[in-house]
């Protein structure tokens, strides 16, 4: 039976990876980019700038008290706290007085090809990025990178202008990830309408596909919904001049969520050809 969150004062994480409780921190403004790595925030706390944005990435999610003094150094209430440690929480875009949450899933690929949704926990404040993951990860190398050659000067940039960064790279990985399967699709279609290849494949070659449209359906679409929060104008964590940013995270989420349906139709219709070219072959065999 699932128990009431608001009837428990004990923070629980739901997830099943087993990844340390670690904390990697930069800091960082037009003069200086500095990178520390520690396992308590206690560690980062006396090199925090007032006067530049300090990114705490927290990599594991086991040691609840670790997460829970992070959260309380920067002032995030105890619900938020609740649902970043909730690795089944539904997608969703948040204001506080004085910061936004961003929840969502990203998906990770192994050695098989096989995707594994993983939540990403984004917390913004006017001189702060919380970003918290269930495992270790790559995933913002490109941002690391960024900030080093002043990308875009991206060092010169508010808070916001990081989250629309880290908004768009998990944007990027669907694209990626959707692009390479309307390109396998579109592959097995061709292979389906020519006469030498198209006996080579089975229902059981298309089926995880079927499944992979799904799980990303379920990543990406309460996106659609919730991605409006970011354009309000009351939002005074989000600046006029990094709206256009946020609109380009839209437009990648607009461009995932059409190719997925594209892709979902050609689907249903390798399904069709295939059930049509055996037909058309158990005829021959009968004619035979």
């Amino acid at each position: 039976m699932t128990k009431n969150n608001l009837l428990s004062e004990k923070l629980n994480y739901t997830g099943a990876s087993h990844t340390p409780t670690h904390l990697h921190f930069c800091t960082y403004n037009t003069e200086i980019l500095e990178y520390r790595q520690g396992a308590s925030i206690k560690e980062f706390a006396p090199f925090i700038r007032p006067d530049a944005i300090n990114w705490v990435q927290i990599h594991g999610l086991q040691n609840t008290e670790i997460v829970q003094e992070v959260c309380d150094f920067f002032h995030i209430d105890f619900l938020t706290t609740q649902d970043i440690l909730n690795a089944e929480h539904l997608t969703k875009i948040e204001e506080h007085d004085t910061y936004n949450v961003v929840i969502l899933k990203q998906l990770s690929v192994d050695e098989e090809n096989t995707y594994t949704p993983q939540q990403l926990c984004i917390v913004q404040g006017s001189n702060f990025v919380l970003t918290f993951m269930e495992h270790d990860s790559d995933f913002f190398n490109e941002i690391h990178t960024a900030l080093k050659n002043n990308t875009l000067k991206i060092r010169n940039r508010q808070s916001d202008f990081l989250l629309s960064v880290m908004l768009n790279s998990v944007m990027a990985s669907f694209m990626s990830i959707i692009s390479r399967m309307e390109d396998q699709l579109e592959d097995m279609e061709e292979s389906l309408l020519s006469p030498e290849t198209r006996s080579g494949l089975t229902l059981e070659d298309i089926q995880p596909y079927r499944k992979d449209a799904r799980l990303i359906k379920k990543c990406i679409l309460p996106l659609k919904e919730q991605m409006s929060k970011l354009f309000h104008a009351d939002n005074v964590l989000l600046h006029k001049a990094n709206r256009p940013f946020f609109n380009d995270v839209n437009d990648h989420l607009q461009f995932v969520l059409q190719t997925l349906d594209g892709c979902r139709d050609m689907i249903s219709a390798l399904v069709d050809l295939y059930l049509s070219n055996n037909d058309q072959r158990m005829n021959n065999i009968m004619k035979q």
